[in-house]
């Protein structure tokens, strides 16, 4: 079998093997996956992080060893809390977004694959728990990022893969798509009692969960919606001041961090 890492800032990872195929998701910076299968000029990849699966571009693949990957696996790696920022050495200089993993960082070196690269930006630590007002702070620097159908990035993304981001800097995995991450956490009964942090999903007429938002205080909620924006939620769901009127119905409330 076959591994890679993500060496660009960001790669789409599409449905089918082609440029026309939608958007399903994206690898970001320093995410690790394994090649299921290939296609002409298209790998079957899975992302090692959250296990989704989909098509990328072979010329997009940076291969990485076993022990690489295995080793990756194991540890946990910091991510980046700048907008933008860089890894550099004397032949590449690679931009991150947010969020991006930084791979076995130590000190100001982040090894890629056989290739050694510096960073000089902030990074998240390791050492310590969640808290409510980083996570909060964490949340609202993607505000105005617009709706992407896939996106995972401060430069489009859609509502699970930014729910998705910001648990991840709280070095927290969850899965890729809103119904998976309801399967998370501890039920909180009452809109009313929910905790900074807490995540509120919301399903369609069917009854199939279709969207997924972040507590904040004060019973807002910040989710991707649009734009990444914050509303009022209640008992019956999301509240849109602009528009006066409600435009998600609520399903479930989770707490993915107890104590937070």
């Amino acid at each position: 079998m076959d591994y890679g890492i993500c060496a660009l800032s960001h790669v789409p990872v599409r449905k089918e093997p082609s440029d026309k195929s939608e958007l399903i998701t994206e690898l970001l910076f320093g995410e690790c996956y394994t090649i299921l299968n290939q296609e002409g000029n298209w790998f079957l990849v899975q992302n090692a992080a959250d296990g989704y699966e989909g098509w990328i571009d072979f010329k997009q693949h940076f291969p990485v060893s076993e022990a690489y990957f295995s080793e990756w696996q194991v540890q946990q790696h910091p991510r980046t809390l700048n907008l933008v920022d860089f890894i550099y050495n004397n032949q590449n200089r690679i931009p991150l977004l947010l969020g991006s993993t930084l791979p076995f960082f130590v000190g100001n070196s982040v090894r890629l694959g056989e290739e050694e690269y510096s960073f000089a930006g902030q990074v998240s630590d390791l050492n310590i728990a969640p808290e409510a007002h980083f996570l909060q702070n964490i949340a609202r620097l993607f505000l105005k990022a617009p709706y992407v159908w896939g996106g995972r990035t401060v430069f489009g993304l859609d509502c699970s893969g930014f729910v998705q981001q910001v648990y991840s800097l709280c070095h927290y995995q969850l899965p890729r798509d809103a119904w998976q991450q309801a399967a998370h956490g501890q039920e909180v009964h009452f809109a009313s009692q929910t905790k900074p942090g807490d995540l509120a999903f919301f399903d369609n007429a069917e009854g199939r969960i279709v969207h997924v938002g972040l507590m904040l205080d004060g019973n807002q909620i910040i989710h991707a919606h649009g734009e990444v924006r914050i509303d009022t939620l209640d008992h019956q769901g999301i509240f849109n001041a602009d528009r006066k009127r409600y435009t998600h119905q609520l399903r479930i409330i989770k707490r993915i961090f107890p104590n937070l």
